[in-house]
């Protein structure tokens, strides 16, 4: 899936990435980078909403191990189950955020998916302004195999 594409994806079933302006600036099986600009996303105090800095790390960890399933052909239902975030610094203006699956991880995760039809992965995003680490998101997320479809 392209950077575009998964752009008009996530505006489209993810209201809040539309809200906060979010685009897909690099999308593949080994990471996706997510920007968004600081003026629909700033707080009082004239920095990056704390929430927003989260939701942009969600978001990348979620597309991250979307488009991992899927180039895996894998047909599940995604779910963020638990998140934790560090704010290491103020972002004062446009911010991104990039996440990547943990390869060491990913073939038991791919065989609990298939022997219980669901399985758990832990994802790492990370928040960037002007090249600094600006955060870190830590989150379990849950995979579900859909049912068949009946014909």
């Amino acid at each position: 899936m392209t950077p575009a594409a998964l752009t008009h994806y996530l505006r489209h079933n993810i209201p809040l990435a539309a809200a906060m302006d979010v685009a897909v600036t690099e999308a593949g099986v080994d990471g996706v980078v997510l920007e968004a600009p600081l003026l629909p996303n700033i707080n009082v105090h004239g920095t990056f909403f704390g929430g927003s800095a989260a939701t942009l790390c969600l978001l990348a960890g979620w597309s991250a191990l979307f488009l991992r399933l899927q180039a895996e052909g894998a047909e599940v239902d995604l779910v963020i189950q638990r998140t934790e975030m560090d704010y290491l610094a103020p972002v004062s203006g446009p911010a991104s955020a990039a996440a990547a699956i943990d390869e060491e991880h990913w073939p038991g995760f791919l065989a609990t998916l298939s022997r219980r039809g669901r399985a758990r992965i832990t994802v790492h995003a990370r928040l960037l302004s002007n090249a600094v680490i600006a955060g870190r998101l830590v989150g379990d997320f849950v995979a579900i195999a859909k049912a068949p479809s009946a014909p």
